[in-house]
């Protein structure tokens, strides 16, 4: 196995959005020795100018102040980007490659296969002109992938690759995000199967990941949703779910070598009280390899014993920034260009109190 890298200085980091995950990143960030927080983009502007400390609840001041002039980041010269907005801007990420900075994110990337061939193209150019590389991940789709990798590396045989995310959402405060993965919506909403699968099809990007990993080139890639109604009123604080409307979504990206269906990457959700999934909630991510032998396991993301803030929610939002920042070395050791879990070796954290 590949070393983890041991870079010879803290490699200089900025850290881009600091809302429910890059807030969690940044200050991963700081506490990681190995690796020195230089700047910090903030996208309200009413972070900026505000120390880093503040903004992710470290108990020290940084030094280190928000802003949101990216010409004054690029010119940091810093070796790596932790980039964690909801969705991906081609236009940033092209300043960041282009200026030679490492982009690490979990916003809605994989391989890039959701963009336009253009946008891809360039992604690519400013990777070749900066020397730098980008990797997306996050827990699911992600980390979930490389667990299923690695489960069918025990099998003679591999017939599908399955990974679902199943769990309440319930505690995930993102009304917009939400809505649009169809929640409190008519389950007969005009368009509302192909809205959601546009929103999620990041998932085929980690599917087509996982296939490429297990030799195959995939003929075509499907989708198929089901909506569960809920069968009372549920007040969620930040949005409400009306008896009737959307409660439950459960959806598949597939991935098809000719009639076999060989890759699947998807989720069962539900919101709020009253409502009963098609399949039983498992509070976690089921990855399974069907094959010879079938292989299956469940992902749960458990508090630790210091664990102090109300819910869970904090802890699946450090669950989809770790992925992501825990890689920094390794994408700054990578080769230019566009990277995967598939390329990279196995991405760890670090034993806390210790260094590079």
């Amino acid at each position: 196995m590949t070393d983890a890298p041991r870079p010879p200085r803290p490699l200089r980091v900025v850290q881009w959005t600091t809302g429910n995950i890059g807030r969690r990143s940044l200050h991963a960030i700081i506490a990681r020795p190995d690796l020195e927080l230089v700047g910090v983009y903030a996208h309200g502007a009413e972070k900026v100018g505000r120390d880093a400390a503040d903004l992710c609840g470290w108990p020290e001041p940084t030094g280190v102040l928000a802003t949101d002039d990216v010409d004054a980041l690029l010119a940091l010269g810093a070796d790596a980007c932790c980039y964690n907005p909801l969705w991906p801007s081609i236009d940033e990420l092209c300043a960041l490659l282009g200026a030679g900075v490492n982009v690490c994110t979990s916003a809605a990337w994989i391989t890039g296969g959701k963009q336009t061939e253009q946008d891809r193209a360039r992604i690519l150019e400013a990777c070749e002109r900066g020397g730098a590389t980008i990797f997306g991940s996050g827990a699911h789709p992600g980390m979930t992938n490389l667990v299923g990798m690695v489960l069918s590396g025990s099998c003679e045989r591999v017939d599908e690759i399955r990974i679902t995310e199943s769990v309440d959402c319930s505690t995930y405060e993102s009304a917009e995000t939400q809505r649009a993965m169809g929640f409190a919506q008519a389950p007969d909403t005009p368009g509302l199967a192909e809205s959601v699968r546009r929103e999620s099809e990041v998932f085929a990007e980690s599917a087509a990941m996982m296939a490429d990993a297990l030799g195959v080139t995939l003929d075509r890639m499907t989708f198929d949703v089901t909506f569960t109604p809920a069968t009372g009123d549920s007040d969620l604080g930040f949005m409400t779910i009306p008896a009737g409307t959307v409660g439950g979504v459960m959806g598949y990206h597939r991935g098809w070598v000719g009639e076999r269906n060989v890759v699947s990457v998807g989720f069962n959700w539900t919101m709020g009280q009253h409502v009963v999934p098609p399949k039983p909630l498992a509070h976690g991510h089921v990855v399974q390899v069907f094959g010879r032998p079938n292989m299956r396991t469940v992902i749960h993301c458990l508090p630790p014993e210091d664990w102090d803030e109300p819910g869970f929610m904090g802890l699946g939002m450090i669950y989809t920034a770790m992925p992501v920042t825990n890689a920094v070395p390794y994408v700054v050791a990578a080769r230019p260009g566009i990277v995967t879990l598939a390329d990279l070796p196995p991405v760890t954290g670090r034993v806390a109190g210790f260094g590079c």
